[in-house]
């Protein structure tokens, strides 16, 4: 177990002293395609709600309300929930131009690629140094991420060298993982990483996912509150909260 360097009375408790390994989620905490993801939603769901009749426009607070963090169809579902809308499944390769659960959620994969593919991935700077001093100190490192995309912008954003594991939608899915809020997928990069879950922080942006590690037995849950809420991700489970992953150094 590697211990970190305590730091100042002053500061924020970082939240990961005494850890062997960090767990983190991908958009919106090592790189801004939370961002991207929520233009790709709104994009899909404003086209979507024009052939609904009567139904509620799309809302920024929708992102983080039913989407956030979850499976991607899990989102779809969770979002027509909202709308008291009922669409057939569809097969998992649906068409994207039909209105069916799984089409709708590959027609919002789509315009996420495209959008990723015209402008690029930049990490957020802070996360990549917090990357840096944990490999320096001797912490095995994880992505785990809902998204099935993962590997496709960790390649885009330079990090797919840091974290010889990635759990992501594809993997959780054939390993027949429950997405988030559920620890599982989580818990199993601990076990690929050969580390119980005790010895492992999380590090999330997202409510679903704060709640996942916060349902399993780990080191600690660090939220980083890229637009969620401080008080909320506290509230979901966060031992602490930042705004940027270099307050921790």
């Amino acid at each position: 177990m590697t211990e970190l360097p305590a730091r100042a009375s002053n500061a924020t408790p970082s939240g990961w002293t005494g850890a062997s390994a960090i767990l983190f989620d991908l958009d919106g905490v090592l790189t801004p395609t939370a961002v991207v993801h929520e233009r790709a939603w709104q994009e899909l769901f404003d086209g979507f709600l024009q052939s609904v009749p009567g139904a509620a426009g799309y809302r920024e607070s929708d992102y983080f309300d039913h989407i956030d963090g979850k499976p991607r169809f899990d989102g779809v579902r969770d979002f027509l929930a909202s709308r008291n809308v009922v669409l057939p499944e569809g097969p998992l390769d649906d068409d994207p131009a039909h209105n069916t659960v799984h089409g709708l959620g590959n027609r919002k994969n789509k315009v996420f690629n495209d959008i990723v593919e015209a402008g690029g991935v930049k990490p957020y700077e802070g996360s990549v140094r917090l990357i840096e001093a944990a490999l320096a100190r001797g912490l095995k490192l994880a992505v785990v991420s809902s998204s099935r995309n993962a590997p496709a912008v960790l390649k885009a954003a330079g990090l797919t060298g840091y974290f010889p594991v990635v759990v992501d939608g594809v993997v959780a899915v054939s390993e027949g993982l429950p997405g988030k809020p559920s620890p599982a997928t989580y818990e199993y990069a601990g076990r690929l990483l050969g580390l119980p879950s005790e010895e492992c922080v999380v590090v999330e942006d997202a409510v679903s996912g704060v709640q996942a590690g916060s349902a399993g037995s780990f080191h600690s849950v660090i939220g980083v509150d890229r637009g969620a809420g401080r008080q909320t991700l506290l509230d979901a489970g966060a031992t602490i909260v930042v705004n940027d992953l270099a307050e921790l150094l």
